[in-house]
């Protein structure tokens, strides 16, 4: 076992390899659980997140015990490293590996828990407008362009990977899911727009996304709007066909199916009324 825990958090150690050895049979489920599983415990009157990370197949095992840093790990050095740059995420604790003579086994990633606090997606998807919307989206805008312009690409950016708290009247902006980042010595207009493709697919929303950054860029908001709803269709295209792969190879190992059926119906789904989205 390989544990790494912040300094200010050395002494709870003994209570963090107890937690672990018994984390499928105590904590409170935070989530579904269908992919990585998080659960809430409580330390001393403190409660911490720890999340399991999904058990990868033995190739990859093998990579990140050699080759590449775990998703505990990444998620513990790129939380300090907000931090560092004055940014926000709950307060990094530890994390912890598990391997054997092949590779990584398990993984764990331990954080502050958060309390009184919604999600991004919380405000945009409101069953009644939210009060402050273009107030929150204006200033989630301004904290993307913080990043890109150091360089920092947060591939995860989906509005339920952004946790917001209300302090002294000001939102304040909480990034998790953490683990996967790429950095950049020279972050293009193109790659910047693409990362806003998994924030939303609603017109207003991203209406508001190009307005604020195409100022704080000093470029064109018809450009930028342009190119952020060509992103967005984008994938969600590529979702789409991935559904359909994964429903046929699914179908496939109960009934044998021509390969030409497969490629009629694809082409079928795909020429459906997909939810691309139209401006006035």
């Amino acid at each position: 076992m390989n544990l790494v825990l912040a300094p200010d958090y050395a002494h709870y150690q003994d209570e963090i390899i107890r937690i672990i050895k018994n984390f499928h049979s105590e904590g409170t489920l935070i989530g579904p659980g269908s992919r990585n599983i998080v659960k809430s415990f409580s330390i001393n009157g403190k409660k911490f997140n720890f999340k399991s990370f999904k058990q990868h197949n033995f190739i990859n095992r093998h990579v990140y015990k050699y080759y590449r840093k775990s998703k505990a790990r990444r998620s513990f050095e790129y939380a300090h490293m907000l931090i560092d740059k004055n940014l926000h995420t709950p307060q990094p604790i530890a994390y912890v590996e598990f391997h054997d003579w092949l590779g990584l086994t398990n993984s764990y990633y331990i954080s502050e828990q958060l309390e009184n606090i919604y999600t991004l997606e919380d405000v945009m998807y409101a069953r009644s407008p939210f009060e402050n919307l273009k107030e929150v989206i204006k200033e989630y805008t301004q904290l993307i362009y913080y990043l890109h312009e150091q360089g920092i690409e947060f591939i995860d950016n989906s509005p339920g990977n952004f946790l917001i708290k209300k302090i002294n009247g000001a939102y304040r902006f909480f990034m998790v899911d953490l683990n996967r980042m790429n950095f950049h010595t020279e972050f293009e207009m193109p790659k910047r727009i693409k990362n806003f493709s998994r924030i939303t697919n609603d017109p207003k929303i991203l209406k508001l996304i190009s307005s604020e950054y195409s100022r704080l860029a000093g470029i064109s908001s018809e450009y930028f709007l342009t190119q952020i709803v060509k992103a967005a269709n984008t994938l969600q295209t590529k979702r789409r066909i991935k559904k359909v792969l994964k429903f046929y190879k699914y179908f496939l190992k109960v009934l044998p199916v021509p390969k030409n059926l497969i490629l009629i119906s694809l082409i079928s789904f795909l020429e459906s009324d997909l939810p691309f989205l139209v401006f006035a």
